[in-house]
């Protein structure tokens, strides 16, 4: 039998940060190579409880089919917990979905046609892309700083008529890969892009929660509800194990995304939403995601001084002869980038050697990618792992450095 494959099958292919997990799976391998939530933080106790509560008082109908909008309390609970991101919507406008995953796939199916204009930021979550790509888009990178999306570029980039763009994809919080945040000036910049060329934006928001100090400011989905689809997750807060996340749409555009997810799976487990709804609705959240935060926060100070301690510079570096580094406010990852002369995707292999492993941040490019760049993730590893990792980290450095 000879199978014949699609188009955009060809456009298909595996992520490299589940190709480089299953190195880290030799045994004494230091990792902050996964974007892991800690299993530390999984509300075990909780979860059982909620199951226990939702199988004994409802369990025929937990275990059914059901709508495909989602689990009406959940849904509730979701339009209500926006407020905090600024954001006033409707229940009616909140779709759960299977991981926020999904509604990347489902915006992807509903706005891109082949060669269709979408914009990214500058470095840009790997998952999206994947998502993106079979629909054979054409991909252009805006330019970022460590504000943001650079507004002036964004909106010499969005283009008009024919060639405007289908929207703008955006992680304003904590991001994945670099962890910046974007600002409240740059916030309000971009969205006056958006709402002068008619812009969409989709809006990916799964580190949110996670800050240390302080709150990030209000969403961009709030400065321009009518032209923006906010992307939300359960997996960073509770358990990435759920599948569970969640997309606000405006109502005209809410029906297509509809049925594209029931032409994917019907429904989002029902069972799992109806647990979740059940941890959720006596403040529960209120009360664990701060642990989460200090936990985080200990763990990147941890990362942050290990590698002052080991290249002997603070803040972002001390040039091209030495690695430089960002100062995350909050969310997994931080952003690195290598001495010169030296590639990451190089180097990987020589630091598994060291028993450490790391994402090239080339992955993470739609075009002209830093061979330097590294993303390292703080939030799985102990203060001890972190202090051996990165030492191991910079002797494999200083080895690449000294080779001819």
């Amino acid at each position: 039998m000879s199978w014949k494959l699609a188009q955009r099958a060809d456009k298909m292919n595996p992520s490299v940060i589940r190709e480089i997990l299953k190195v880290t799976e030799k045994p004494g391998i230091i990792s902050f190579a996964g974007g892991l939530p800690s299993p530390q933080t999984f509300p075990i106790e909780a979860m059982a409880e909620a199951t226990q509560r939702v199988l004994t008082q409802d369990g025929r109908s937990a275990l059914q089919y059901a709508a495909s909008e989602g689990y009406g309390p959940l849904r509730d609970w979701v339009a209500e917990d926006l407020k905090k991101q600024g954001m006033s919507v409707s229940p009616d406008q909140v779709l759960i979905t299977t991981g926020s995953q999904q509604g990347l796939d489902l915006v992807a199916k509903i706005l891109i046609d082949a060669g269709s204009r979408i914009l990214v930021e500058t470095p840009t979550y790997l998952g999206a892309l994947q998502a993106y790509t079979p629909m054979e888009p054409t991909v252009v990178s805006v330019a970022s700083d460590d504000e943001g999306v650079q507004a002036d570029d964004l909106r010499a980039k969005a283009g008009s008529g024919a060639d405007a763009a289908r929207f703008v994809y955006l992680l304003p919080n904590f991001q994945n890969p670099t962890g910046r945040t974007m600002t409240e000036a740059r916030r309000a910049a971009v969205a006056q892009v958006a709402i002068d060329t008619g812009l969409p934006i989709i809006e990916d928001n799964p580190y949110g929660d996670l800050w240390f100090d302080a709150p990030p400011p209000a969403s961009l989905s709030s400065r321009n509800p009518d032209g923006s689809v906010y992307l939300g997750s359960f997996s960073k807060i509770l358990a990435p194990g759920l599948r569970l996340g969640y997309l606000v749409a405006p109502k005209t555009l809410y029906p297509k995304l509809l049925q594209a997810k029931q032409a994917a799976d019907l429904h989002t487990p029902s069972f799992n939403q109806r647990i979740v709804a059940e941890v959720l609705k006596d403040g529960f959240i209120d009360r664990h995601v701060p642990t989460i935060r200090a936990l985080y926060k200990s763990q990147c100070e941890a990362m942050l001084a290990a590698l002052e301690r080991e290249f002997g510079h603070t803040g972002h570096g001390g040039g091209d002869t030495s690695l430089q580094w960002n100062r995350p406010s909050g969310g997994m990852f931080l952003w690195t980038r290598l001495p010169a002369g030296l590639d990451a995707v190089k180097l990987l292999p020589q630091a598994v050697e060291h028993n450490v492993a790391f994402v090239p941040g080339s992955a993470f490019y739609a075009a002209d990618a830093d061979p330097r760049s590294m993303r390292l993730s703080f939030v799985t590893a102990s203060v001890e792992q972190i202090d051996t990792g990165i030492a191991a980290l910079a002797a494999t450095i200083r080895e690449a450095q000294t080779r001819p």
